[in-house]
């Protein structure tokens, strides 16, 4: 049967949602926001799994809940404290944006987090997927849900081009609204681990009978171009103890309020301490790291202890040096 006649169809829908849901129970990765139904913790999970990769979320997701685990605990903290928290996952709009909505969530609802979508869309930084992932998995809402993985899965089995409401409208049309916040799951799982950009495993895929794609060449998405960046840094410390510091600027568009080591003011002297590999969105940076020169003028230079240079909010590039040069765990 042509998948595009798929949605029409109720039995081929049926049999679609079955085969799968029993794969994806017997073979979904065993990952720490799905062995729960809190939804603070599924929240936090799902922010911090945007743009970023599964396997660079575990230690950190283990870590935030470790010293947040709860909206209140988080409502609590020092906004400098979560950076520190989400310190190494990068895009820290997405930690200042949860820190805000959970204020709000305890200020006006008495730390309560929203059980449905609509409620869920007008905190801070949870747009339509985020709010539908969260009601579906944590309250069993009937909604579906269209990231990327979905969205690639759904437009090879129908060999579509959808997008925007249709491709929402279809994804809504396939749910199992019996069970939404495992099918949800196993859609997205599917996209991550078989149906994948380049390369798909269409010999493994349990819904292939289904699909108007399968064993298709698939074209290979064009590699976006990585811009080529140099940069130098000073390692400055005093008394072995105390080392400079620079906190960027809330009016920089690119990580405001993080900490990192100063740059250096004029061409570095002699060889570099450090030279180290850095990529930060469309950018692939060549770092080295010097132990001598002026650092840039600035206001926001400090000298810290090195004993509590690892409680601030650091940049990843800065956490990067500090831990290749072992002066931070």
């Amino acid at each position: 049967m042509p998948a595009a006649r798929l949605l029409n169809n109720p039995i081929q829908v049926a049999a679609f949602r079955r085969q799968i849901l029993s794969w994806y129970r017997a073979n979904r990765r065993e990952l720490p926001w799905r062995k729960t139904r809190n939804p603070y913790r599924i929240w936090v999970s799902e922010i911090m799994l945007q743009q970023t990769r599964v396997a660079a979320v575990l230690e950190h997701y283990r870590k935030f809940l470790k010293r947040f685990p709860t909206v209140h605990d988080l409502a609590s903290a020092n906004e400098a404290d979560v950076l520190a928290a989400w310190s190494g996952l990068g895009y820290y709009r997405r930690a200042r944006m949860l820190h805000r909505a959970a204020q709000e969530l305890v200020t006006e609802g008495n730390g309560r987090v929203p059980t449905t979508p609509v409620e869920l869309q007008q905190l801070p930084g949870i747009g339509r997927y985020t709010a539908n992932a969260i009601a579906s998995i944590a309250f069993g809402e009937s909604v579906a849900v269209v990231d990327g993985n979905v969205e690639r899965v759904l437009n090879r089995m129908m060999r579509a081009d959808l997008s925007g409401q249709r491709l929402w409208t279809a994804a809504q049309q396939l749910l199992d609204r019996g069970n939404p916040g495992d099918f949800n799951q196993a859609m997205m799982e599917l996209g991550a681990t078989i149906c994948t950009p380049t390369a798909p495993f269409c010999e493994s895929c349990p819904i292939s009978s289904h699909c108007a794609s399968e064993s298709r060449t698939v074209q290979k998405s064009r590699a976006r171009e990585q811009r080529q960046e140099r940069a130098a840094f000073l390692l400055l410390r005093r008394l072995r103890d105390m080392l400079l510091l620079r906190r960027r600027s809330e009016r920089e568009c690119l990580m405001p309020g993080m900490w990192e080591l100063p740059q250096l003011k004029s061409a570095p002297i002699g060889p570099a301490t450090l030279k180290v590999k850095h990529s930060i969105t469309t950018t692939d940076w060549t770092v080295e790291v010097f132990e001598s020169g002026d650092p840039e003028r600035s206001t926001s230079l400090k000298w810290t202890p090195l004993a509590q240079v690892g409680t601030l909010p650091l940049t990843g590039l800065t956490r990067k040096i500090l831990r290749k040069l072992k002066l931070l765990a």
